[in-house]
């Protein structure tokens, strides 16, 4: 049985399609760098990627995790009612077009009168949802999961041919560097 595909950070697909096969694990590895976000990892990856190297044995590993959730904003009564008639409406719309599929009316009608009781519906018991909590949880927020740090590692056998690329790369950067700056 294969492993979920888990989308990477900010939802960057983790692999290629899948085949179906089962996959050996990465075995004993090597960390060749660290990185403070997810963006520096993927490009040095992509650069062994680029260079031939059997990118299969190679790993991004997020470290010191932890789950940041971001305030939106104050949620009220009725800012709930609003969001429960936003959901509302979204399932009316839904049961709306299933119906309208089957009536011998306008189907136009239909779907709009399915989009209006359903935002309705959504509106009641979004605010009778929110005033449930007796002002436990009066905020709206987003949460994630964020790495302090990203270490590409690779499997021990082809940690010194990784280590060899990730050197040139390193070189390649500096010598940008040193032209950018004699340029001026």
């Amino acid at each position: 049985m294969t492993a979920p595909s888990t989308p990477g950070p900010a939802g960057v697909p983790s692999t290629p399609a899948r085949t179906g096969k089962v996959r050996a694990p990465l075995g004993p590895t090597v960390t060749i760098a660290t990185f403070p976000d997810y963006a520096l990892a993927q490009r040095v990856v992509d650069y062994l990627s680029d260079n031939e190297f059997p990118v299969e044995r190679t790993a991004i590993i997020g470290t010191d995790l932890r789950l940041v959730e971001r305030v939106l904003g104050r949620l009220t009564i009725a800012r709930a009612a609003l969001a429960g008639a936003a959901s509302g409406a979204w399932f009316g719309l839904l049961i709306g077009l299933l119906i309208a599929l089957f009536a011998s009316t306008s189907w136009g009608w239909v779907i709009l009168v399915a989009v209006v009781i359903g935002a309705a519906w959504g509106a009641v018991f979004g605010a009778i949802a929110h005033a449930m909590t007796g002002g436990r949880r009066d905020f709206a927020s987003a949460s994630r999961l964020e790495a302090a740090q990203y270490a590409v590692a690779v499997h021990a056998d082809y940690a010194d041919q990784a280590r060899q690329l990730l050197t040139k790369l390193n070189w390649q950067a500096s010598q940008s560097a040193q032209s950018a700056d004699s340029g001026e």
